[in-house]
């Protein structure tokens, strides 16, 4: 019900007003994938850190369990956009000897972007999970009929986005950039170059299905074979790179753009 640089009331289903003292705050960032706050109930005293982030991030963050990958999973096939939420009680001497340590990393003249986030890493240890919630991510109006002509005009669509695998296919489904009955080639995440040379194989066999490609293995295949995987994907109907991290996003265009002999925005 109210909220501040330095506080927040929450209001709860019993007219109940629970106040909050907000210590610290810790932005979401497309490199982290997860965002934080320190918060200090007036009342009890309480110290509490809130951290909300992507899955593949905040697996390894939260305590053990046997279900998590499971229903962020079943969420993301349903084209939902998945968030897990965990939480830390803090005692007073852990948030002190914290803060002193993030205060004099935030005033280290070198490297203080490494030095401040190895102090809030040091927090996100064995979290309690508290949920995972999963959002519909609506498609802006006419966007169907719009790819449908862009298609038709003999454009071809590139689809770039962070999603999970699951989640990025069921939106290029419902969006018709791929088609209901479109045979899909899912490339197999990598990690090495003889995996690479692989799965680069299997995709010339199946030239004519809809590519579908995680950022981390995008990037290997640029790495080692960066011309013959150009030229495969160009020949593929339609491309969806999922996990892609603003960087692969950007390399990837400054790569279409200097490959092809066509215009690309």
């Amino acid at each position: 019900v109210y909220r501040d640089l330095s506080s927040l009331h929450l209001l709860f289903p019993d007219k109940h007003i629970m106040r909050f003292k907000i210590l610290q705050i810790f932005p979401f960032t497309s490199e982290k994938k997860r965002m934080g706050i320190i918060v200090q109930n007036v009342t009890s005293g309480e110290i509490i850190f809130y951290m909300k982030g992507a899955d593949v991030v905040m697996k390894s963050i939260v305590e053990y369990n046997d279900w998590l990958e499971e229903e962020c999973g079943n969420l993301a096939r349903e084209g939902l956009r998945t968030l897990v939420i965990a939480k830390k009680i803090l005692t007073e001497q852990q948030y002190a000897s914290f803060e002193q340590n993030y205060t004099h990393a935030q005033l280290s003249v070198t490297d203080r972007s490494v030095q401040t986030n190895a102090v809030i890493e040091s927090l996100e240890d064995n979290m309690e999970l508290l949920c995972t919630t999963g959002v519909e991510d609506k498609l802006q109006f006419e966007v169907r009929p719009t790819l449908e002509l862009l298609k038709n005009a003999g454009i071809k669509v590139w689809m770039l986005t962070g999603d999970k695998l699951e989640t990025a296919t069921s939106i290029a489904i419902s969006s018709k950039l791929i088609g209901r009955n479109q045979p899909l080639f899912s490339f197999k995440t990598v990690t090495s170059r003889v995996e690479v040379h692989s799965e680069l194989n299997q995709l010339r066999k199946n030239i004519e299905n809809a590519l579908i490609i995680t950022g981390s293995s995008l990037e290997l295949c640029v790495q080692h074979y960066e011309t013959e995987f150009m030229e495969l994907a160009c020949r593929s109907p339609v491309v969806v790179c999922c996990r892609c991290s603003p960087t692969h996003k950007a390399q990837l265009v400054l790569l279409l753009k200097s490959y092809m002999k066509r215009p690309v925005c």
